[in-house]
């Protein structure tokens, strides 16, 4: 089987990363993103990216919504890509709202903690056929219209941000590209869905360890870019032994995450048995690799790091926040373990 790319995702690919280049800039993601960046992407067709054709969308697969997630991680893109083109086109498969996904009107925060064993933040219950309690951590919650939520006993809610009984409060986020909020809800009209909790997790957890694999591999490209830069002692620092040695380092551990990826993704559109087991062993092997990857390219730029003068916080900030959701990778092994008949 050739895992390889077609023509047509290289081309697409190509265009994605054109148009991030142009205009993701610092300036932007200080300013936590505009609405010009997500109406650029719907012209790109993304948010259509896996809604079917006869609603709009382009019909394709999770390969090519990985392919998308890591270079938006690339960029550190602040975008609602995850749970607008990602958790909700997969949850609102057999809906009739696929056509304002696919047309980026409609877009949507996620709140999965009590699939991920975050039931301590999660109160949500059914109320009579409405949704009553409330919610911490809700993931691209800024301009959501729409809450997709998951009941501790895994039912998926759909609910109107706006609607009555709805309130919604934002909160500290680690990467503030990425916004939170915290709902409270009381007998708030809800549209119970039909799809597969589970199979909407995985496809989340891929394409997050896509975006984590993309901002790990520009941070590597820019502690590179640094090292050659950068002189001390009448030489550039990529010449010392110990800088070298971290780079060849992070290549070597970042390289073959790309091929994994990839494997888990087209896993989850086949009738593949693993398809579970790949999703939680990708997003826990890449939040493992990236965060080794962050900290050795942080140290490669020395104090100037830490700093956002050169802007290399976004994206550790980013590799830091994906770790923790849709499950940490405590958690994504527990259940590959699990998923393999390994669990006490």
């Amino acid at each position: 089987m050739d895992f390889g790319l077609s023509e047509d995702q290289r081309q697409f690919g190509e265009a994605l990363r054109r148009f991030l280049s142009d205009r993701v800039t610092m300036e932007l993601r200080r300013a936590g993103g505009d609405a010009a960046l997500w109406a650029g992407l719907t012209e790109l067709g993304v948010p259509g990216l896996l809604v079917p054709e006869e609603a709009g969308g382009a019909g394709l697969g999770m390969l090519d919504a990985a392919l998308v997630g890591e270079a938006l991680g690339r960029h550190a893109a602040p975008t609602p890509f995850l749970g607008s083109a990602v958790l909700a086109p997969v949850a609102l498969r057999s809906t009739a709202h696929l056509p304002e996904l696919a047309a980026g009107r409609m877009r949507v925060a996620v709140g999965l903690g009590a699939l991920t064993g975050s039931t301590g933040t999660c109160t949500l219950r059914r109320d009579g056929g409405r949704i009553s309690g409330n919610l911490t951590g809700l993931i691209d919650a800024a301009g959501a219209t729409h809450l997709l939520l998951a009941l501790p006993d895994g039912a998926l809610a759909l609910v109107a941000a706006y609607a009555e009984g709805v309130t919604l409060r934002p909160r500290p986020s680690l990467d503030r590209l990425r916004p939170l909020a915290d709902v409270d809800l009381t007998a708030a009209p809800a549209e119970w869905l039909a799809a597969d909790a589970a199979r909407v997790l995985d496809a989340g957890r891929v394409v997050l360890a896509a975006e984590t694999l993309g901002a790990a591999q520009s941070m590597l490209d820019q502690a590179v870019v640094y090292a050659g830069q950068r002189r001390q002692f009448g030489r550039s620092i990529a010449s010392f032994q110990g800088v070298k040695h971290a780079c060849a380092e992070m290549a070597a551990w970042l390289e073959p995450c790309r091929a994994f990826v990839w494997y888990a993704a087209q896993a989850q559109d086949a009738p593949d048995a693993e398809a579970h087991l790949l999703a939680c062993q990708v997003k826990a092997h890449l939040d493992e690799v990236a965060r080794d990857v962050a900290r050795h390219a942080t140290e490669v730029h020395g104090g100037m790091g830490f700093t956002e003068l050169l802007g290399l916080p976004f994206w550790f900030k980013r590799i830091a926040a994906n770790r923790q959701v849709l499950g940490g990778p405590e958690r994504c092994r527990e259940e590959a373990a699990a998923a393999q008949g390994l669990a006490a």
